[in-house]
């Protein structure tokens, strides 16, 4: 018997060697598949002990009528600002960036992108990893700011397994209970209901590897719960500290540097609870351009790290 045969960790690595390869040979026929983006200096920092690195998903693409839809925002004063930033009328596109942390005795990642079946330009994580030589079975901690589509479903791939198999898993109680709960999928929306149907199917498969958290615990060494809930009812920021210095890792809480922090009052349809999206962000927005504080944004251009500084009434992103 093979030592693959004794070992599933290698054995999975071996099915998801495969499938990277057949994946990204239908890929390069389709023209489906983005180039992978190339660990540089831009997305590496040391923060104290820690090291931290941020791994690109690929590229997620949403309707804009889907994120800002007409009952939410006039459509001709969204069209008309928008197309001011250059973007287009139609399609609103954000990057994926998952932050790794590295400690003497941890590996820990926040959140694990949208894998294999949600949309063909995401789910470049694995491929990511493999190309900074990074095992995902080293990975001792997956870390989660809420269950959306693009920072869960990565969990498995595409044959079902655990991407990250020697991991503990960290969860906010409330999105657990949410995601869970008999009647969510009963009370969402029917353009939503397969981000219910996701969580459903995979996080079950974390039970008995899944430690709960709430609101200002340490949820690991120098790992900080910040509560940014609204977009959804257990959304998480998180406070990395190091030496005198700290980072916010964001998660979706400001998702878009010219809707999010330029126009944080606006309401989207993303948001979950969408007025308490608003008052988190405003909140947000006005302790960080205090502080001056370090960030990294999930939906912010890659790599997502910056600042965010006043700008008369309201704020600008500053890379």
């Amino acid at each position: 018997m093979t030592e693959s045969n004794n070992n599933p960790t290698i054995e999975n690595k071996k099915r998801r060697e495969f499938l990277t390869a057949a994946t990204c040979g239908a890929g390069i026929a389709t023209g489906l598949i983005p180039s992978i983006v190339v660990s540089d200096e831009s997305s590496t920092l040391t923060l104290g002990d820690n090291a931290i690195q941020v791994i690109s998903d690929g590229v997620i693409h949403l309707p804009v009528s889907m994120v800002l839809p007409e009952e939410l925002i006039n459509p001709d004063v969204r069209d008309d600002y928008l197309k001011s930033h250059g973007i287009g009328p139609e399609r609103l596109s954000q990057d994926c960036n998952i932050t790794l942390l590295q400690q003497q005795d941890k590996t820990i990642i926040f959140d694990v992108g949208a894998g294999p079946n949600f949309m063909p330009t995401t789910g470049k994580l694995y491929e990511e990893l493999e190309a900074r030589g990074i095992d995902p079975a080293d990975v001792t901690d997956v870390v989660f700011t809420h269950a959306h589509p693009d920072h869960l479903w990565g969990l498995i791939d595409d044959f079902d397994e655990p991407l990250f198999a020697n991991a503990q898993y960290h969860l906010h109680t409330k999105e657990w209970d949410y995601w869970l709960d008999d009647n969510t999928l009963s009370n969402t929306p029917d353009n939503r209901k397969a981000f219910v149907v996701g969580a459903q199917n995979r996080l079950p498969l974390l039970k008995d590897k899944l430690t709960l958290f709430d609101y200002g615990q340490e949820v690991l060494p120098n790992v900080e719960a910040v509560d940014t809930a609204g977009h959804t009812p257990g959304h998480t920021s998180f406070a990395i500290h190091g030496g005198s210095e700290s980072i916010m890792l964001l998660g979706d809480a400001l998702t878009n540097q010219y809707i999010a922090i330029e126009q944080p009052k606006w309401r989207t349809a993303m948001d979950q609870n969408p007025e308490l999206a608003v008052s988190t962000r405003l909140k947000l927005l006005d302790r960080m351009a205090g502080d001056k504080q370090k960030i990294i944004g999930y939906h912010l251009p890659y790599p997502g790290m910056g600042m965010v500084e006043r700008n008369g009434s309201a704020y600008r992103y500053i890379a």
